[in-house]
């Protein structure tokens, strides 16, 4: 039921997901949120069992939050991407984690960067990234309006129609979404939507 959707701009990676928290067939509340700050310029975005989403990500961040203490210095996103990567793999082997997330942060010198990662240890580098069952309606969409010169209110735009997207064509649409956006600034909530929009 999750969606989760992923974009890297010109100088700039954009999130979105639905803040719908449902247990089987039963809406729980809509105000969560997926979207949690690794550190000022890293965001995961996570989908899949509550317990293991949350579980996964506090994890994730104080391992994280520990390099930093212990070095004197902050993972990049790749190398927070390929941590995660490694963690997930090492656990689908003992207990794996029922999630499926997405990375996305920005790396003074390198720019904006977003990762894909399944809960097999998959993980790519990609432009467009999206999970759950509303990214297959955006994928393709994504695909044939994007380009690497995209501006930030290109892709809101892009992120909007999207959302429209799914609330017009999947039967179990969440109804509530929030955008992120992380870049040389640091991550910031650009727009939130609900039902009653």
């Amino acid at each position: 039921m999750d969606y989760l959707m992923g974009l890297r701009g010109k100088d700039y990676v954009m999130v979105c997901s639905d803040t719908t928290a449902v247990q089987q067939i039963i809406t729980i509340k809509h105000d969560e949120d997926k979207l949690m700050s690794v550190d000022d310029h890293t965001l995961l975005a996570l989908s899949g069992e509550p317990g293991d989403r949350v579980q996964f990500s506090e994890f994730i961040k104080a391992n994280v939050q520990l390099y930093n203490l212990r070095n004197s210095r902050k993972l990049g996103t790749k190398a927070t991407a390929n941590y995660l990567r490694g963690e997930l793999a090492t656990a689908l082997r003992k207990r794996p984690y029922s999630t499926n997330l997405l990375i996305a942060g920005y790396d003074k010198g390198k720019g904006p960067s977003l990762y894909w990662c399944d809960y097999l240890a998959t993980m790519h580098k990609m432009n467009i990234a999206g999970t759950g069952y509303g990214s297959y309606f955006v994928l393709s969409m994504f695909d044939r309006l994007w380009h690497k010169e995209l501006t930030e209110e290109e892709g809101l735009a892009l992120m909007l129609k999207g959302i429209d997207e799914v609330k017009k064509r999947l039967v179990v649409a969440p109804p509530s979404y929030c955008i992120k956006i992380i870049d040389a600034n640091g991550t910031r909530t650009i727009k939130t939507i609900s039902d009653s929009e």
